[in-house]
């Protein structure tokens, strides 16, 4: 196999754009984009709940978790690739850390201001905040980092992950925003539907996120679903998780216990299990192009959820 040509890596203070776009490829965009709208989200839901609406004071409320949770995201995800710089030359040959454009040195700098200021920032805001930052850093290493390294096996990689994404974020980002607004924590039966479908809907990612990277992993001997139950397997369980998310969400719609727009939430999401279906009878699972267009699009469908859900209680 032909190994990827390795670049020198750059210098900030030689070429600033160029560096800050390796950063920017560095910290993974596409979670990056999860990260700041699941931080949106919840703050929406928020004032919805508390019945205020958005002004400069409250606003300011929002910096300090969208800052914590940015740095904590690229400790998470920068870590992740010091740890697996050789498996990502074959799997994501583009990566800075893989393509030689940011130097092992440089990505342990990154990883180490970024993780101290998101514990820092994070407690700054509120405890809940800081144990919110904390416990996800704090998961997001044992992940990636010997001798522990969870995401060497398949059940407790994907455990980090929805725990991650689909519980402690969603909490706790709540708890402090309450807690930032008038002093006291609660939850709400919006924020437990909106946790439901983001633990389930993770598990689609988590189990998903391997098919692109089977090579890689095999040669690696990374354990994981995709090889252990093979492409078409996963593909298929992925799908069905993500359809279970949307039912679960039609089905809620009718409940009223939820202070939303019903009509809104249910067609919003009938909507999209069309279009789930109708892409998914398009993936060439022998194409790793197209394996990882359909990655990219369940991506964006979990992004539109944290767009939609706090427009339905808006609403």
């Amino acid at each position: 196999m032909s190994q990827p040509s390795i670049n020198s890596p750059k210098i900030f203070w030689k070429n600033p754009l160029e560096w800050l776009l390796s950063l920017w490829e560095f910290s993974r965009p596409h979670t990056i984009v999860g990260t700041s709208l699941s931080v949106l989200a919840l703050y929406l839901i928020a004032l919805s709940t508390l019945e205020k609406s958005i002004t400069f004071d409250n606003i300011q409320n929002l910096l300090f978790p969208l800052i914590a949770c940015l740095c904590g995201n690229v400790y998470i995800v920068g870590l992740n690739q010091l740890e697996d710089q050789e498996i990502d030359k074959i799997n994501k040959p583009y990566l800075p850390l893989a393509s030689g454009d940011f130097s092992v040195v440089q990505g342990r700098y990154i990883v180490s201001i970024t993780g101290i200021l998101a514990i820092i920032l994070s407690f700054m805001g509120s405890w809940y905040l800081g144990a919110t930052v904390t416990i996800s850093l704090l998961i997001g290493t044992v992940y990636s980092l010997p001798p522990i390294r969870l995401k060497r096996f398949p059940l407790l990689a994907a455990f980090c992950i929805f725990t991650v994404r689909g519980i402690i974020v969603n909490l706790g980002l709540f708890l402090h925003f309450t807690y930032s607004f008038i002093n006291r924590s609660f939850l709400v039966p919006e924020v437990w539907i909106l946790t439901a479908f983001v633990v389930i809907f993770t598990i689609a990612i988590a189990i998903f996120k391997d098919v692109p990277d089977m090579e890689g992993d095999k040669e690696y001997n990374i354990t994981t679903f995709t090889i252990l139950l093979g492409r078409k397997t996963i593909f298929k369980v992925s799908c069905a998780v993500i359809t279970v998310c949307y039912l679960g969400m039609i089905i809620g719609g009718f409940s009223s216990i939820l202070n939303i727009n019903k009509m809104f939430l249910i067609f919003s999401h009938f909507g999209l299990l069309i279009i789930l279906l109708w892409r998914s009878q398009r993936v060439d699972l022998d194409e790793k192009e197209s394996i990882v267009q359909f990655y990219q699009f369940i991506w964006r469908l979990f992004f539109l959820e944290y767009l939609l859900f706090p427009l339905a209680c808006l609403l």
